[in-house]
């Protein structure tokens, strides 16, 4: 488990016991919890389990993890991509892990995505789950997950003036990589 990984779950867990969660470096910092307040006083910040919404968490948990790469390539598989499975009830190695990526992204942000928070590992059960929660736009912002048709998943991290969008995805290449996309090779967006 990563730095990341661990304080955003400790982050979770705190805010499941009613201490405040930790600030971001450009917010002023709230009371916190013992775990958080040791991280800062050793001059780390921990990153909120929610930012400014559950997209944006989601979008700081997909950032933190550009350059990941199956190990071996080709494989679908490795250590991280582990984690994502993790994220998924009935999820396996070796499967496309676009949606396992997507799905602990949202996770992380204290947002799992799918009925009862089980994550989803098809772009198709993202989809129904999306229509299902009156989640599904046609209208993307930074923060929502990008569908392209039943093919492939990311999340949108910037909606350009001119008219592409930033993406972050994992699965493509092989790894974790921050694509551009014309806005009208997107099927629809999902609103965490």
């Amino acid at each position: 488990m990563s730095y990341l990984d661990a304080v955003s779950r400790v982050t979770q867990l705190e805010a499941l016991l009613g201490q405040p969660a930790t600030s971001t470096p450009s917010q002023p910092a709230p009371a916190q919890g013992g775990f958080a307040r040791a991280l800062n006083a050793a001059g780390r910040t921990a990153m909120p389990a929610t930012a400014a919404s559950p997209g944006l968490g989601a979008l700081a948990a997909a950032q933190s993890q550009l350059g990941v790469a199956e190990q071996p390539p080709g494989s679908n598989d490795g250590p991280q991509i582990a984690q994502y499975r993790s994220a998924v009830a009935g999820s396996y190695a070796g499967a496309p892990w676009c949606a396992y990526f997507v799905s602990w992204a949202a996770a992380q942000a204290g947002s799992p995505i799918g009925d009862g928070g089980k994550g989803e590992g098809s772009v198709e059960g993202i989809t129904a789950w999306a229509q299902r929660t009156g989640r599904l736009t046609s209208t993307p912002q930074p923060g929502d997950l990008i569908l392209f048709g039943t093919r492939h998943v990311g999340i949108v991290e910037s909606v350009n003036a001119d008219g592409t969008l930033t993406t972050i995805e994992g699965n493509s290449s092989d790894g974790v990589h921050r694509r551009v996309h014309e806005a009208g090779e997107a099927s629809g967006f999902v609103r965490l």
